[in-house]
C-alpha cells in the first residue's frame, strides 16, 4: 500500500493523550494514503490525490448536488456520511479490485478500523451507525452519497486526463451503472460528451 508516510498515530508511541487527539492522528492518515487506483494506472505519485482529497471532493459535491437537486434528503446526514465514508481505509488501506481481496474480507477490515477510531469518541456509536448505514446503502442519503463517491471518481479522472497523466477510459465506463439519479447521470453524460469532443479534436 503506497503512502506518503506511516500512519501519524504511530508517532504517539505509548503516550497517553485525550481521545480526540488520538483520533485526529489516526484519521490524518487519510492525508498520507494515496488513492491506489490512480497509481495503478500510471498517475505519478507527485500528482496523485490522497484519500482525504477524495473525501473532500465527495463532501463538497454532495453538498452542492443535494442542495440543487435533492431537497428531501437530510443534509446533515449526507455531509456526515460523506466525511466518514472512507474511515475504514485508515487502517485497512485503499483496497482496490486489483488487490484480489474478497468484498466480505474488505468490509471486515474496514469495519474493524472504523470501530477502532470512532469508539473512543463522544457519540462514537452515532458516527459508527452512520458509517454502517453508508455501507448498507439502504437509506436515501446513503444511496446518494454512494453515487457521489463514484461520480467524484469520474470527475477526478477527467481532471487527470486534461492534465495528460493517463488514459482513464475505464473509469467513465465503470461509473455509469452506479448512477441511478437522473441529475447525476446527466453530469456523467456531459463529462463523457466533453471527453469525446476533445478526442475528436485531436
Amino acid at each position: 500500500m503506497d503512502t506518503k508516510a506511516s500512519i501519524p498515530v504511530s508517532q504517539l508511541s505509548a503516550r497517553q493523550v485525550v481521545p480526540l487527539i488520538e483520533a485526529y492522528f489516526e484519521f490524518n492518515h487519510l492525508k498520507q494514503l494515496y488513492r491506489q487506483g490512480w497509481l495503478q494506472r500510471g498517475v505519478p505519485h507527485a500528482r496523485c490525490e490522497s484519500v482525504a482529497e477524495h473525501t473532500f471532493g465527495v463532501a463538497v459535491l454532495a453538498m452542492f448536488l443535494a442542495d440543487a437537486h435533492f431537497p428531501d434528503l437530510d443534509a446533515s446526514t449526507v455531509l456526515r456520511m460523506a466525511l466518514l465514508h472512507d474511515f475504514g481505509e485508515i487502517y485497512a488501506g485503499d483496497i482496490t479490485p486489483a488487490d484480489g481481496i474478497d468484498r466480505s474480507d474488505k468490509l471486515r477490515l474496514e469495519r474493524h478500523a472504523v470501530r477502532q477510531v470512532l469508539s473512543k469518541l463522544a457519540r462514537g456509536a452515532d458516527y459508527l451507525a452512520l458509517w454502517e448505514a453508508y455501507e448498507r446503502g439502504t437509506s436515501p442519503e446513503a444511496q446518494f452519497v454512494r453515487q457521489i463517491d463514484r461520480l467524484e471518481m469520474a470527475l477526478q479522472a477527467s481532471v487527470y486526463e486534461h492534465q495528460e497523466l493517463a488514459d482513464l477510459s475505464e473509469f467513465f465506463t465503470s461509473v455509469a451503472p452506479a448512477l441511478s439519479a437522473p441529475a447525476l447521470q446527466s453530469i456523467l453524460r456531459d463529462l463523457i460528451a466533453m471527453r469525446a469532443e476533445e478526442n475528436d479534436a485531436v
